[in-house]
């Protein structure tokens, strides 16, 4: 899906890659369902499926923060790397795919 906001644009559509997430020797989360966030301005990052993340490796965060476009985010981290990860748990409905996904600083595409 795509929608733009005077002159923002983002493209929500399923990758057609792997996603696999690690940090230091732990595979923090791995998916062939992952979903590709295209958005103005900002690098394409891989929104994977809940269901496919370590979530027992996450803590969540005391952190939140608020995009025009995505709507609010809460965060997740690891005992050595605060925020490492992000859901929108709410998404505006232009944006709607991406609930109940996390998205990583680093994931590796295969």
């Amino acid at each position: 899906m795509t929608k733009g906001v005077k002159g923002h644009r983002i493209t929500v559509e399923p990758s057609e890659r792997h996603v696999r997430v690690v940090h230091g020797d732990r595979v923090l989360a791995e998916s062939d369902a992952a979903l590709v966030l295209h958005e103005t301005g900002c690098p394409d990052r891989y929104y994977i499926p809940a269901e496919d993340v370590r979530l027992d490796l996450l803590t969540p965060s005391d952190t939140h923060t608020h995009c025009p476009f995505k709507g609010d985010a809460s965060y997740w981290s690891l005992p050595d790397t605060p925020d490492v990860a992000w859901a929108y748990p709410d998404p505006k409905p232009e944006v709607a795919e991406i609930k109940g996904h996390f998205c990583f600083y680093d994931a590796e595409i295969s």
